[in-house]
């Protein structure tokens, strides 16, 4: 049944699909040209950590009026708006001449990436069919897709000159552009009078808070995997996109199959344990072993596991932990959890400078075994009251 169920999928599932998966390849994208950045740029790794940050912070921040305004202006209008930016900000990121230039830049395509994600999950829920379940599974595979591929594209981009990957995703984006313009029809239906608090307004609800927070401080960890590991293994971009197209790969498989089952057999608050329980130990040990490289990559690897299950769970509780509309549930868990991925690649890079190359993993440690106290400490009734529900 599942696998039927995949395959007879409207066409405007898989063309969402498509455009969240260049979406995401954003993301990992500048993994294999950090180091090419800091050496053309005269920048350090907390400077170039500001990609990330910057992005993350303005996409979080936006995200409080992506409910407002694909309720103005539709879903699939926001869509095209989001893309739009993206390919802007994109092509203009590949022209820097500085570090700074480059992170103002990476702060626009924020923008065009929050008016996106919120509006292509609701969409993709929307269209789908076989329930949210499947729909966020859909949206979960294309994540994978899309963080396994982004480093395999910024290598090979990268390696002509490290300007070559922007403008990549520039085109990309413009084709995932065509491809919703054309066949994307406007079914896409977001509730009508959300007003720009109401995300602010859905933390109230206590399980949506809790599971932002835990969410945030998971991203700790998956940014100091993300974000600073280029920096302690000897390999140039080739080496690093391929050390994170395995990663992807693995969280993309994780994420599709491994954790609905989980799920099913253990229910959530177990499989969040396991998950979380698990990377915070993979963490310490790539702090451990920092200066052994053979064994940070296979850990790094190993890390795509415990993510890919985490992705699709957090975004399964926080769609249906609270009774507000998905569209601003979303956003409002999205503003919360990319404060994360906004603080930790800065604080990561600080940290690597200034203490150790390991104080990065450590502090991802700490950050994930935070998250889980936090979630089953005051959130277990919640996922509990889901299980019931669903």
């Amino acid at each position: 049944m599942e696998t039927t169920g995949r395959v007879k999928q409207p066409l405007s599932v898989w063309v969402l699909a498509f455009a969240a998966m260049v979406s995401f390849m954003g993301i990992g994208l500048v993994d294999p040209i950090l180091k090419s950045i800091a050496e053309n740029l005269n920048a350090t790794a907390s400077d170039v950590s500001l990609l990330f940050t910057s992005y993350l912070l303005v996409t979080a921040v936006a995200m409080l009026i992506t409910s407002f305004a694909s309720a103005r202006l539709g879903g699939r209008l926001t869509l095209i708006l989001g893309l739009g930016v993206i390919i802007v900000f994109a092509c203009l990121a590949g022209t820097s001449s500085s570090v700074a230039e480059l992170v103002g830049w990476r702060a626009g395509w924020g923008l065009g990436n929050a008016l996106f994600i919120a509006t292509a999950l609701a969409a993709i829920v929307a269209v789908a069919k076989g329930g949210p379940e499947r729909a966020i599974t859909l949206y979960e595979a294309a994540l994978g897709v899309g963080l396994s591929i982004g480093p395999l594209v910024g290598a090979v981009l990268g390696g002509v000159n490290w300007r070559w990957p922007f403008f990549g995703v520039g085109i990309l984006m413009s084709v995932a552009l065509l491809a919703i313009v054309l066949f994307l029809k406007d079914r896409v239906t977001v509730p009508h009078r959300i007003r720009p608090a109401d995300p602010i307004r859905a933390l109230g609800h206590g399980g949506l808070l809790v599971t932002g927070i835990a969410a945030l401080l998971y991203n700790g960890g998956f940014f100091a995997v993300l974000a600073f590991v280029p920096f302690v293994v000897p390999f140039g971009g080739y080496g690093i996109g391929f050390l994170f197209f395995g990663w992807g790969v693995l969280l993309g498989i994780c994420a599709v199959w491994v954790a609905p089952r989980l799920h099913l057999r253990f229910g959530l608050p177990r499989t969040f344990a396991l998950a979380m329980g698990t990377f915070t130990v993979l963490l310490a040990l790539i702090a451990l072993f920092v200066h052994t490289p053979a064994a940070v990559c296979v850990l790094v690897i190993a890390c795509g596991a415990p993510l890919g299950v985490l992705n699709t769970v957090f975004t399964e509780t926080a769609m249906n932990i609270s009774p507000v509309p998905r569209p601003v549930a979303s956003a409002g868990y999205n503003f919360v959890r990319f404060l994360g991925g906004a603080i930790s690649p800065f604080v990561c890079g600080k940290l690597g400078e200034n203490v150790s190359v390991a104080a990065p993993f450590w502090f991802g440690a700490i950050c994930v075994a935070a998250g889980l106290a936090v979630l089953l400490g005051f959130g277990r009734r919640s996922l509990r009251a889901i299980e019931r529900t669903h």
